[in-house]
């Protein structure tokens, strides 16, 4: 169904985000502490929700299926 490595890592990365940030893995941080003045929770959203970016990124500009094709001699 998923076709290449990259794909795969995608829907990985997919299920990564989900679990991540739903309702039981978000509440632990859900207390009230301040981290350089700004409170932990929208910090640790923010930093999750920054890294599954980054991460897709990575996957998407490494992916072989996105590399230009050389000219076979």
């Amino acid at each position: 169904m998923f076709l290449g490595l990259g794909a795969q890592r995608l829907v990985a990365l997919f299920f990564l985000g989900w679990a991540l940030l739903s309702f039981p893995l978000l509440a632990l941080w859900d207390h009230d502490v301040l981290v350089l003045g700004l409170p932990l929770f929208p910090l640790a959203l923010f930093g999750v929700w920054l890294l599954l970016i980054v991460a897709v990124a990575w996957v998407v500009e490494r992916s072989p299926e996105s590399l230009p094709e050389s000219p076979h001699h």
